[in-house]
């Protein structure tokens, strides 16, 4: 599989801890498997607690000395990052794909939005400022200035293995802080590919980390590492569950986090929509990385005008749909990470027929394997069923019929998530009226792609804390300090 890249140094079979490759541990190795096969790509030492805490040693050092760097210096470190990963981006789609199983076509698109951020971070790094307040006494100076909040622990997963760490690690670096990324277990291969190119632009050594956890020992390690002392920062995509179980971790050493948590995204169509361009979208917003994103569309509320038709058009679409391992050629949907998600995602569609759902398209495990699922379409949907109150994270799509736009908005807020959210309208009053009543912290009207790196990404309710990308995203690893300059004469 190494053979696979033009640029074999990026396969790495070792952590990356203070600037130098860890390929031993006393607790052994574990293997890191293609869910397209079943077939092991690599094995990697797997690491304990004392490792996480050398790893957050390693940092804390660096942080010394990296916070005295200037924004200009942090700026060319993370521009010759992001010349690395746009140089390599075919070799880093293949080991998304590999260990993944997301069509490489979808890697590649992955890869670009991964390098985005690193690229606007390195221009943010320059303008992060500070500003003077007028005082209440005329002896007297308010100044505010922003520093670097300290080490930085990012538990990323492995949906987006490459972007989910550079949206957390470039406005971490970029800010002065330093970073030890904890990546999910079924996809480290990318992260620590990404630390090899780190370390060739010029990154020194401690400031960007990668530990390589087995998934036994992942809740004993992420302890260690968000309670340590030396660590100010906690940033973590994943379940909500999980993110709680961070957030009281947090609270303990009251460290700063940000968490970007579980979504329950509806995606309404209303009778006034385009339902081509509406159709487009969904399957965008659905079929993603075969259902397998935050922000994918769990619930697609359609009016009762256009439902029939909506539904035509998209089991169309959705029977054209190529599955397969994503390294083959015109491949749109792969495997799932693994066959527990490939069975929760059949558990959705059985929980739907037994409660009077109709399956239009698929329902079935695909014969390609165990980590393979049907694309599927189920009609007649109701808000008692599974797929309305969890996040199926699987290719499959629900059609709900609604009447009224109030009756709408009731569905789609009827959820403790609030991540995103997409609706088609034409109506111009609709589209204000909708967009002030959805419980949501991105919402995407009349398109199903909202992801750049240029607006905050984040939710509310028990979708997370603070934002992600953007010129704010920045600000989650800086702190305020307020400066009282007296004596200076009215």
């Amino acid at each position: 599989m190494k053979a696979l890249l033009k640029y074999p140094a990026l396969w790495k079979d070792a952590a990356f801890i203070g600037g130098e490759w860890l390929a031993q541990s006393p607790h052994g190795r574990y293997a890191v498997c293609n869910p397209a096969n079943g077939e092991t790509l690599v094995e990697l030492p797997r690491l304990g607690v004392d490792a996480a805490r050398a790893a957050v040693g390693a940092a804390h050092e660096a942080f010394l000395a990296w916070r005295r760097t200037t924004a200009d210096e942090r700026a060319q470190c993370l521009r010759r990052w992001y010349e690395l990963i746009v140089e390599h981006t075919d070799d880093l789609a293949r080991l998304i794909t590999l260990e993944e199983g997301k069509p490489l076509a979808e890697a590649r698109g992955e890869m670009k939005y991964a390098a985005s951020f690193v690229r606007w971070f390195s221009e943010e790094a320059r303008r992060v400022r500070g500003e003077i307040i007028p005082a209440p006494q005329a002896s007297q100076r308010i100044v505010v200035t922003r520093e670097p909040v300290g080490v930085a622990v990012a538990i990323t997963p492995w949906n987006f293995p490459a972007a989910m760490i550079t949206r957390k690690a470039a406005p971490a670096l970029a800010a002065g802080c330093t970073m030890v990324v904890k990546p999910a277990e079924q996809t480290p291969m990318t992260a620590l590919a990404l630390a090899e190119l780190a370390h060739r632009a010029g990154i020194p050594a401690g400031v960007f980390n990668v530990v390589t956890v087995a998934g036994q020992d992942a809740p004993a390690v992420g302890d260690a590492l968000c309670h340590d002392a030396r660590v100010r920062k906690i940033t973590f995509t994943g379940s909500t569950a999980v993110g709680k179980i961070l957030l009281r971790h947090a609270a303990d050493g009251v460290k700063k986090a940000s968490m970007e948590l579980g979504g329950n995204a509806p995606f309404i169509v209303f009778d006034d929509a385009d339902l081509d361009a509406a159709v487009d979208g969904v399957m965008a917003a659905k079929f993603r990385n075969t259902g397998q994103s935050c922000i994918g569309a769990n619930r697609v509320l359609v009016q009762a005008g256009v439902y029939d038709a909506f539904a035509r058009k998209v089991v169309a679409r959705v029977a054209a749909l190529k599955v397969g391992n994503g390294l083959d050629d015109g491949v749109q949907i792969g495997p799932l990470i693994d066959t527990a998600a490939a069975d929760k995602s059949l558990e959705h569609v059985a929980d739907a027929r037994t409660h009077g759902a109709r399956v239009l398209h698929g329902g079935q495990r695909h014969a390609l394997g165990a980590c393979f699922v049907e694309p599927t379409v189920l009609a007649d949907m109701t808000p008692s069923m599974r797929v309305a109150r969890e996040e199926t994270f699987g290719p499959v799509l629900p059609l709900f019929r609604f009447t009224t736009e109030d009756e709408a908005i009731a569905l789609a807020n009827d959820t403790e998530f609030g991540l995103a959210a997409y609706f088609y309208s034409r109506d111009a009053a609709r589209i204000w009226r909708v967009s002030g009543r959805l419980e949501t912290g991105m919402l995407g009207i009349n398109t199903g792609l909202i992801s750049n790196e240029v607006a905050p990404f984040g939710g509310i309710k028990e979708s997370g804390l603070g934002r992600e990308g953007s010129s704010h995203g920045i600000d989650e690893y800086t702190e305020m300090k307020y400066l009282c300059w007296d004596g200076l004469g009215a």
